[in-house]
């Protein structure tokens, strides 16, 4: 049997108000792969997880394949990729428990609310609690969600993310605003994650490569809506690179499976 790539782009390009934002951009994941998207400011890199969520159509050329499918339902979409970012947190309502909030994954809802269209059952709960556990959260369960810590708040949003069993889950900058102790906590609950049994595969986008861990082993790298280098991390993250990413002359230092920028 052939082998489906998760996810597929080919020569996606999108304009808005006559300014190319993506041209271009050519990205294939496969099943179980962990990638890493770098690129400053202004690189296109929301846009392209807009397009890879559904939220977002190529309006200037490509084809998008989720699976080997270019047509899709968009409602079994949303369950198949998850997208976690900043901006959904400040969407849950803040005295919602951990627990709940988690368990609203199932049913893409914004605070959980019973209703016709079904109600969680003991096993929701179950898998709620398990994956909080991934997180180190079990013991934040009952806690309300607006009383979490910032880092805190992304574990569960990535906890809950995994209540449909999505194949792709999307981390748009999930440390921007940390302090640095609170990064490290994150980064070092997502290194236990990304070794667990069966999770799905994780797209880690920043423009920071020192979050970049040693199990994102692959790297789309963005500049002005084009892709620079994608591949292996390892050969991509080089000093020239990054000169040519952020215009500053720079050296990197790695130490145990990470990259460090240092200004020359």
């Amino acid at each position: 049997m052939k082998k489906v790539s998760a996810l597929e782009m080919r020569h996606v390009s999108y304009v808005v108000n006559h300014k190319r934002i993506l041209d271009s951009v050519s990205w294939t994941v496969e099943a179980g792969e962990h990638w890493a998207i770098l690129g400053p400011n202004g690189s296109g890199k929301t846009t392209l997880l807009k397009i890879a969520c559904g939220y977002l159509w190529p309006n200037d050329g490509g084809e998008v394949y989720r699976k080997g499918q270019d047509l899709i339902n968009l409602p079994e979409l949303r369950k198949s990729i998850g997208w976690v970012t900043a901006t959904l947190a400040a969407q849950i309502p803040t005295r919602e428990k951990a627990l709940r909030t988690v368990v609203s994954g199932k049913f893409a809802q914004i605070g959980l609310v019973e209703g016709p269209w079904g109600a969680p059952n003991r096993t929701d709960y179950l898998h709620a609690e398990q994956y909080l556990g991934q997180m180190d959260c079990a013991a934040l369960r009952d806690q309300e969600f607006g009383t979490l810590s910032q880092g805190e708040q992304q574990k569960v949003l990535i906890a809950r993310a995994r209540m449909t069993k999505p194949y792709l889950i999307f981390l748009d900058e999930p440390c921007a605003g940390l302090d640095p102790g609170a990064r490290e906590n994150f980064l070092a609950t997502l290194r236990k994650l990304g070794k667990a049994h069966k999770v799905p595969s994780l797209i880690y986008v920043t423009h920071h490569i020192e979050e970049i861990l040693p199990l994102f082993r692959k790297t789309l790298v963005l500049k002005g809506g084009k892709v620079l280098q994608s591949g292996s991390t390892s050969a991509i993250l080089k000093p020239d690179l990054l000169e040519q990413l952020y215009n500053v002359s720079l050296t990197i230092a790695k130490k145990k499976g990470r990259y460090w920028p240092i200004v020359k």
